[in-house]
């Protein structure tokens, strides 16, 4: 368990002082990119207050992703720099660039777009404002608009269904690809994640639930990417291996540890004693 103290709401910053970066992880995503960053950067100078950075993190991409990526770079410097990984994983292009970043909120979200960026800034706000210490969108929450094929949508609620009956979790859904969090939260929490693929939202939400952390959840619109790169029955067999793994792993956490039997040496006396006998 986690036993840093929470940070203070009183550690707050002015709006203006507050710097956000959105980390993009992208695989094979030439087509996706040039209509993403445009749409997400011209949000961001409209709509946004805070100061903000985005972060396209390739994951060893075997296509034109990466040119495209430095180019985009180029049309949106400052505001847009490219970071390249040699191996594949969400959980890893994340851990990357959050353990990397100086900005004061860390967040990602899916290159798809697939969550409305309307939703964006009620997910940065509890944490520039000091009220949480991650915050995650939910497309389970009442108010959530989704729109997705049955079969990916029963498989979501199943496997949420399982954390809670695992953990006995309060947060509602686990791998919607829209979260954020303190950047003094990532440097506790991220180095303590194994997984480096797509459970790794969810064993970085357990291990902020075990330790403490206030969670806020965002209720979101959202549509499916029929054009997905996720393998649905593959990441969800993973992801119950994973799950299995964080349990036994905290199970073992709170098992008492076996008292050592300490052997005081005889003294000189004690021998003398003993050796009349």
């Amino acid at each position: 368990m986690v036993n840093t103290p929470l940070p203070q709401r009183s550690e707050a910053l002015p709006y203006g002082q507050v710097t956000v970066e959105v980390v993009i992880p992208v695989y094979n995503e030439e087509a996706a990119l040039p209509k993403s960053i445009p749409t997400l950067c011209a949000y961001l100078e409209t709509y946004f207050p805070y100061r903000w950075s985005v972060v396209i993190a390739d994951n060893a991409s075997t296509d034109n992703t990466l040119a495209l990526a430095s180019e985009l770079a180029t049309a949106y410097h400052p505001h847009v720099s490219v970071l390249h990984l040699k191996e594949k994983g969400r959980g890893r292009a994340l851990k990357a660039a959050w353990l990397a970043s100086e900005a004061d909120v860390l967040a990602y979200m899916d290159v798809d777009l697939s969550t409305n960026l309307w939703s964006f800034l009620p997910l940065i706000a509890p944490l520039a404002s000091g009220h949480s210490d991650l915050s995650i969108g939910s497309r389970l929450l009442k108010g959530a608009m989704v729109t997705r094929q049955w079969k990916r949508e029963v498989i979501s609620r199943c496997y949420n269904l399982l954390i809670k009956v695992m953990f006995a979790n309060r947060f509602s859904d686990a791998q919607c690809g829209f979260k954020a969090l303190k950047r003094s939260v990532a440097q506790e929490l991220v180095l303590q994640v194994k997984d480096g693929e797509w459970f790794f939202d969810t064993e970085l939400l357990l291990l902020a639930e075990e330790g403490g952390y206030r969670i806020s959840e965002v209720p979101v619109d959202w549509i499916e990417d029929l054009d997905s790169r996720v393998d649905v029955s593959s990441t969800a067999i993973k992801d119950i291996k994973g799950l299995l793994r964080v349990r036994i792993e905290r199970l073992l956490r709170r098992q008492p540890r076996p008292l050592r039997r300490v052997v005081l040496p005889r003294t000189a006396g004690a021998c003398e004693m003993g050796d009349r006998k």
